[in-house]
């Protein structure tokens, strides 16, 4: 399952440089699979959707920071628990219901955007 940023989000920023898959982005910026991965150029996701690395994708949200869901793994190959949630000083990074998946496709995901070195 991935984490989601509520509405109850200050700004503070405290979450984004904490996540080690570049998930979490600052309202109204764009995001891109490249950003802190190995995935460069023309790439084939999981659910085999062709797509550039490097192009640009509209912000999930123009108001707060928020994490992309095909980029979160809840930290799983890099640490215990979610940073986001670890460093939240309002508790506003929770798990989404909406993207529920298992520690396995998490783990897969964390190979998939940084290889298995």
């Amino acid at each position: 399952m991935a984490i989601i940023i509520t509405d109850e989000c200050i700004n503070c920023g405290a979450c984004e440089p904490e996540c080690p898959n570049t998930a979490i982005y600052e309202g109204a910026d764009d995001w891109r699979y490249k950003d802190g991965t190995k995935l460069r150029g023309r790439i084939v996701l999981p659910n085999g959707e062709e797509v550039d690395s490097d192009d640009p994708n509209t912000p999930i949200s123009d108001d707060i920071y928020y994490i992309v869901p095909d980029k979160c793994t809840e930290c799983k190959g890099f640490h215990d628990e979610p940073q986001c949630a670890a460093v939240c000083p309002v508790d506003c990074c929770i798990p989404d219901d909406n993207h529920v998946e298992s520690e396995e496709t998490l783990l897969n995901r964390q190979a998939f955007l940084h290889g298995d070195d």
